[in-house]
């Protein structure tokens, strides 16, 4: 009854999103056609997808974030940063540490896209009821490349597969979940990645590191992340929408950070007075999925502001029951899901 309820709220949302003000042009304009247009036949759906490939409908299952993994620095906002990232919190109670592997680069936020695809394939197991997630998923090549916006297979097919690679080969030491040592040190994201043998098909096999894999099992460690996400070009925007995920979720309370504290949490290697530069413009754009940003002075220092768009009230409910869904199928498993 739940999982109707919540379909229901949401599809009923989706006829008042195109009164929100807040809302990108573009995707407004996608929302008013698919409302409009009734059915539309096969061939018609496959026209309009050459002409506009910007936007994807929201999904039934949106991409999944790693809530700790948005707090400090795992990733480069570089695509080509050799240089290791290093972090200690003032308590030096959360330490990270990452470094690359030779001929590598370091994992980048770009990178981080399939993880986001595949933490969102162990979601949909787990909100099925009918299984734990494996710790190695298969799945076609062309369906991660559309889930993260990449429509041209042969353009891009070299790009995933680097990326995976510096998934593999980044090595990570960190206290956050190893405070005893239960890793061992230098683990990378992935195990292991590669093609299946099928020839019909080009199937991807990637094999989660037991640190990340147990991360993402965890119970209420996920966040939803919405398709114009991956259309962001900009790593800094990517940072800025993944810091106010984390900190602000669906709540109307504000949230500020000082600059120095974003430059810290970014893990950036540019100097902080570019870094500022950079982060200025970008908060002058104002334009990250589902948040607002502002720049401010306050007693000669300077923040940035963020706050969550409003979007109607339905949908906040229909999330909030989906929320409740998931956390009946957690404790239906309980007690397996301890990275075993």
């Amino acid at each position: 009854m739940k999982k109707f309820i919540a379909a229901f709220l949401k599809n009923l949302s989706k006829k008042f999103d195109d009164s929100e003000s807040n809302i990108p042009l573009q995707e407004t304009i996608n929302v008013s056609k698919n409302k409009f247009s009734g059915k539309i036949s096969n061939k018609s759906k496959k026209k309009e997808k050459k002409k506009n490939n910007e936007i994807i409908p929201y999904k039934e299952n949106p991409a999944r974030d790693l809530m700790e993994m948005m707090e400090v620095p795992f990733l480069s906002l570089s695509k080509n940063r050799r240089n290791p990232i290093i972090y200690e919190s003032k308590d030096g109670r959360i330490k990270v540490k990452v470094s690359r592997h030779t001929g590598h680069f370091l994992a980048s936020i770009y990178d981080w896209d399939i993880i986001l695809f595949v933490a969102r394939k162990m979601q949909e197991i787990l909100n099925s009821g009918s299984d734990i997630p494996p710790r190695t998923l298969i799945v076609p090549r062309h369906e991660i490349l559309k889930a993260v916006h990449k429509y041209n297979v042969k353009k891009q097919q070299k790009d995933l597969e680097a990326s995976l690679a510096r998934l593999q080969l980044t090595g990570i030491e960190t206290t956050v979940r190893n405070e005893d040592y239960k890793y061992k040190a230098g683990f990378g994201f992935l195990d292991s990645w590669g093609y299946t043998k099928r020839k019909e098909i080009k199937e991807v096999e990637i094999t989660l590191s037991q640190w990340l894999y147990d991360g993402i099992c965890a119970q209420g460690s996920l966040l939803k992340v919405p398709p114009t996400y991956f259309d962001l070009t900009s790593a800094l925007k990517r940072f800025l929408y993944r810091t106010a995920r984390k900190h602000i979720g669906k709540n109307q309370k504000p949230w500020e950070f000082s600059i120095e504290k974003l430059y810290e949490k970014s893990g950036s290697e540019r100097e902080i007075r570019k870094f500022k530069s950079d982060l200025k413009i970008a908060v002058l754009e104002n334009n990250i999925p589902e948040y607002s940003v502002e720049w401010i002075k306050k007693n000669k220092k300077e923040f940035v502001v963020f706050k969550f768009r409003n979007i109607n009230k339905i949908n906040l409910l229909s999330e909030k029951i989906e929320a409740a869904i998931e956390e009946e199928n957690y404790e239906n498993k309980e007690g397996i899901y301890h990275g075993h």
